[in-house]
């Protein structure tokens, strides 16, 4: 009788530290050369699952939202809404995604924040805003259309967010400047989760 061989795979802890430890590495040059010139250009953030934006207020121009099918950390297709603003000065903004570490049930979350953030032609998808909105000159269009993201459009001159939590799954910048930025990891009992009307 022939023996047959199975092969089970498991998470070597000395390779996943090394990619960590590479990762970080990566994530800190990246730092550094915002800590030289604090800009970076055509910055995408997403392919990652649902993550957390904070900001205390944003200041904003040339602002659309229209809605979007997106991928999210659950989902391949999922209802969200797409906001472009072409100028876009933030306050105290926090950007921060929760882990799981590998072959656990222990958590991570790594946080990014900038007291002052400018950015040039963003684009944002979003699950979920929380947050208190004000328009100048807002125009809510509806077009007779079987094109999902041209049926229902909002355009606004500027856009003010204040005291702004947003479930984010993708993010992209043309160009973006973080001022005083700072990258921390802290343990976490369990993930944070955010549905409507919650």
């Amino acid at each position: 009788m022939k023996e047959e061989t199975v092969a089970v795979g498991r998470t070597v802890k000395k390779r996943f530290w090394t990619a960590i430890a590479a990762g970080f590495l990566a994530f800190g040059a990246m730092v550094a050369v915002f800590g030289m010139n604090m800009t970076a250009v055509a910055m995408p953030l997403g392919g990652m699952g649902d993550f957390y934006v904070e900001l205390d207020e944003l200041q904003g121009e040339d602002f659309h939202l229209a809605p979007h099918i997106g991928e999210t950390g659950e989902a391949d297709e999922a209802p969200m809404v797409r906001n472009e603003i072409g100028n876009v000065d933030i306050t105290n903004l926090h950007i921060y995604k929760d882990l799981r570490m590998p072959g656990t049930e222990n958590w991570i979350r790594i946080n990014i924040t900038s007291p002052s953030v400018s950015i040039d032609g963003l684009i944002q998808d979003a699950r979920l805003i929380d947050a208190n909105l004000d328009f100048n000159d807002l125009a809510i269009e509806q077009s007779n259309t079987d094109e999902f993201t041209e049926n229902w459009t909002q355009n606004a001159e500027t856009i003010t967010i204040t005291d702004a939590k947003i479930v984010t799954d993708y993010l992209f910048q043309s160009v973006v400047s973080l001022e005083g930025a700072e990258i921390s990891v802290e343990n976490i009992d369990e993930p944070e989760t955010m549905e409507p009307g919650v």
